[in-house]
């Protein structure tokens, strides 16, 4: 029995050389291209359900995981040259992940069908056009730290002066 490595025996995406990844052979872990990490490259850890994304951006390591339903589809890109490239498509761009690379026709749309087929997504091409997600609205940090009635109160006017009375005697009114 040979060794396993942790891209099970197999070239990791944006390695340059033609990556296949094996869909029935999940979880896969794999190393793929990532520009604004540290180094130029991310680990990615692939299973039926979810996806993690670990990668180091100025020193900072994190890891995302990301649902597989929250993905948009496999989409089939042109690649440089003749080669085409399967990925699978999220509404956020950087978090893409690339499944198959080849310059075979047929292999390349079986792949597509299985891709698809296991994650239980739609089959996209470039045609398709999706909106990239909204930007998250960043919250307040004030007003995580009080209470929504204080915010809005507002001051009453000190400086009225009118309703004060001094050196006066107080009339009052018995039955």
């Amino acid at each position: 029995m040979g060794r396993q490595t942790a891209t099970s025996g197999i070239n990791p995406a944006g390695s340059g050389r033609v990556a296949r990844l094996d869909p029935l052979s999940l979880p896969i872990s794999f190393h793929a291209h990532d520009t604004r990490a540290d180094g130029g490259v991310r680990r990615i850890e692939l299973h039926r359900e979810r996806v993690v994304l670990h990668r180091a951006v100025k020193g900072m390591r994190m890891a995302i995981n990301v649902r597989v339903r929250d993905f948009l589809g496999v989409a089939l890109r042109g690649s440089d040259d003749d080669a085409q490239m399967l990925v699978l498509v999220h509404r956020d761009p950087a978090l893409n992940i690339p499944l198959c690379e080849s310059a075979d026709r047929e292999e390349i749309v079986s792949a597509w069908l299985k891709w698809s087929d296991i994650f239980a997504l739609p089959q996209l091409t470039e045609d398709d056009h999706y909106e990239p997600a909204a930007r998250r609205r960043r919250h307040n940090a004030i007003r995580a730290r009080r209470p929504k009635f204080l915010v809005r109160r507002r001051l009453g006017n000190l400086t009225n002066t009118e309703t004060i009375h001094r050196d006066e005697r107080e009339i009052i009114a018995r039955d």
